[in-house]
């Protein structure tokens, strides 16, 4: 029997959406063989994209490779929920105690710039992706993420961000800006913008091979080897290896499939849906009209989109992690989970309850050990990597391309003083521990999300103890 939810014509994976909006691209030619560059860059996706284009504008005469093993976008970045927010890639508490509290601070306004820096860099290069600078609403939708809400307000002006960095809407504005049901109290931060985001990753990679970087797709990384014996680090391929005097690594979710990398960060698992266009009467009933970006304070959270043609796209987890570290194929999903985020989207927006689900699919998000992203260069081995952005990337992702623009080239800038450059964190667990661990603290938080649901006042222990088990 067919599911009511979805339509007639309901896609699941194809890489997501969002391709099948924009379409997918021409491939671009396979590494032809071994080579030999300055910089060579492993990973086609929005870390690696902007690594070369900051590398490409102040050095022109660098020699540079982008080498990616399906096409560039095919992973997160062309995924995600097309959310352009300056929330921390980490835990601010835990770059706090590294680092202290100025660093964290520094992080943050740097993460506010990053919003800037993209939406300045599409306008001048000609990018179109449906980019609002509509900022980011969250909400509370019962009195434990209420309190944590609050708390969380007065933890950013503790660290001096005033309301013009974020703030609570009172009760009529925020039933004028989108009627979310059940929701108690929202906060508003401007420092988010909506994006298409395969529009912004394939314009970001035209613009960088009309730079004159050699983009080849198509070719598989197994391993990057450092310096060695006089030997240069390598991308090891099997079209042949690209020598270079740096190996970026930036391959975020699919880092385990490098030699050596398994355990690096884990692949961790997220799924989204969109609608077909809802009806004009159901957005009367919404509002949603300055296309603010949506989340909650749920444990298990959501993230959600108003599309420039009228749909909404909304996210959260399916299936967190794969045994092994695996990924998905192509972006298919667990039809559980496309009913899960159905229903959800429905109790927050009963107005497009009716409205069929038209695409679902997911994709791998990066996820350290401490949960906390690091961007580094390695000067003796050549080899430096940015990522870990544990599902905030696509400015995360432009602060990290300036970032190992600046170490590469070993100048020293307010972005090398960062807490989040140089930090060494502990591989996760071997398997079966892994796999396990994962869903126990998923389970954990699922069951904290019930509590919670039910009226309990305060932060469940369910959660706190996943919070443990986890290393958030």
């Amino acid at each position: 029997m067919a599911d009511p939810r979805v339509s007639s014509g309901f896609v699941n994976g194809e890489v997501s959406f969002w391709y099948r909006q924009a379409g997918l691209p021409s491939a671009r030619a396979p590494l032809p063989g071994a080579r030999e560059y300055d910089v060579c860059v492993v990973g086609g996706g929005f870390t690696g994209l902007w690594t070369a284009y900051y590398l490409k504008r102040a050095r022109p005469s660098l020699r540079i490779a982008v080498l990616e093993r399906e096409f560039a976008g095919f992973g997160a970045s062309g995924r995600n929920g097309g959310w352009l927010t300056a929330e921390l890639a980490g835990s601010a508490a835990r770059y706090a105690r590294d680092r202290g509290e100025e660093a964290v601070v520094a992080q943050q306004r740097a993460m506010f710039g990053a919003v800037d820096e993209v939406i300045r860099v599409a306008a001048a290069e000609g990018i179109e992706a449906d980019i609002v600078r509509s900022g980011v609403l969250d909400v509370a939708t019962n009195p434990a993420q209420r309190r944590r809400m609050h708390a969380g307000l007065a933890s950013a002006r503790d660290r001096g961000f005033t309301e013009a960095d974020l703030r609570l809407l009172s009760p009529g504005e925020r039933e004028e800006r989108l009627r979310v049901a059940g929701a108690l109290d929202a906060t508003y931060s401007p420092h988010c913008a909506r994006v298409q985001p395969a529009r912004l990753v394939q314009g970001l990679a035209r613009v960088v091979a009309g730079l004159g970087v050699d983009i080849f797709e198509g070719t598989t990384v197994g391993e990057i080897r450092p310096r060695s014996g006089g030997r240069p680090a390598q991308a090891v391929t099997a079209r042949g290896p690209v020598s270079a005097e740096y190996v970026i690594r930036a391959t975020e979710g699919f880092t385990a499939g490098l030699a050596g990398q398994r355990r690096q960060w884990l692949p961790m698992n997220s799924s989204m849906i969109v609608t077909a266009p809802l009806a004009d009467d159901a957005w009367e009933r919404i509002g949603w009209e300055g296309c603010e970006l949506l989340g909650d304070h749920a444990h298990a959270y959501i993230y959600a989109q108003r599309t420039a043609d009228g749909r909404i796209a909304l996210g959260g987890r399916g299936v967190p992690y794969r045994f092994g570290s695996g990924w998905d194929r192509r972006g298919a999903t667990q039809p559980k989970t496309v009913t899960a985020l159905a229903r959800m989207l429905a109790s927050l927006f009963p107005a497009a309850a009716g409205t069929p689900i038209e695409h679902a699919w997911c994709g791998v998000l990066g996820v350290p050990r401490d949960w906390c992203s690091t961007a580094h260069v390695d000067h003796e081995t050549g080899v430096g990597w940015a990522g870990g952005y544990v599902g905030t990337g696509v400015a995360t992702t432009n602060l990290a391309g300036r970032t190992l623009r600046d170490l590469i080239l070993r100048e020293d800038t307010e972005l090398t003083t960062l807490p989040w450059v140089g930090r060494r964190v502990r591989p996760w667990e071997p398997e079966p521990l892994r796999w396990m661990g994962v869903q126990l603290i998923y389970a954990l938080y699922r069951a904290a999300d019930r509590r919670e649901n039910r009226g309990r006042p305060d932060t469940s222990a369910y959660a706190r103890l996943a919070d443990l088990i986890s290393g958030r």
